[in-house]
Order: C-alpha cells, then sequence, then structure tokens
C-alpha cells in the first residue's frame, strides 16, 4: 500500500526544481520537477520524495484533519480511575 500525504511548500529552490515541504511539524526536501509554478504556502501531494500534485489548502486542511483523528482514535487511552504511571 502507498500513502501520499499533504504538505505545505515552505521554501523553494527554483534553479534546482527542490523545495522543503512541512508535514505536521516535520520538514523535508522534496522534488518539484513534476509541478508547474508552485509557490509558498501551496499544499501538495508527496509521495516518494516527490511533490505530484498540488492541492487545495481547504481540501488538505480537512485531510490533515481526518489524519489527526485517525491518529486519536488509535493512541491507547489510560482509563480514568487508574494513574497513569501505575505499574
Amino acid at each position: 500500500m502507498c500513502l501520499a500525504l499533504p504538505a505545505r511548500v515552505i521554501e523553494i529552490d527554483a534553479a534546482c526544481q527542490h523545495g522543503t515541504v512541512d508535514m505536521g511539524g516535520v520538514r523535508k526536501q522534496v522534488s518539484l520537477a513534476l509541478l508547474d509554478e508552485v509557490q509558498l504556502g501551496d499544499y501538495v501531494i508527496v509521495h516518494v520524495g516527490y511533490a505530484l500534485t498540488r492541492l487545495d489548502q481547504e481540501e488538505a486542511e480537512h485531510t490533515l484533519t481526518l489524519f489527526a483523528q485517525m491518529a486519536a482514535d488509535t493512541e491507547p487511552s489510560t482509563p480514568a480511575n487508574t494513574p497513569a504511571n501505575a505499574p
């Protein structure tokens, strides 16, 4: 299974067609060679180090919210009457 993630472009080096994207606080350098006219603040879909397509901001934020909700739903919870540091 492959997973492509929405990421916000925070730096662009047009000379070498690379940029830095932010994915929930994780910054990664990716190739922008497959896209035309990427601008700072654009959201792109990133897969294996390549920005594949631009994504509209509303759709990107909705997708990121869904990922955050899924992560929260899969985190183990501590029962209310059990101390967090109990063995």
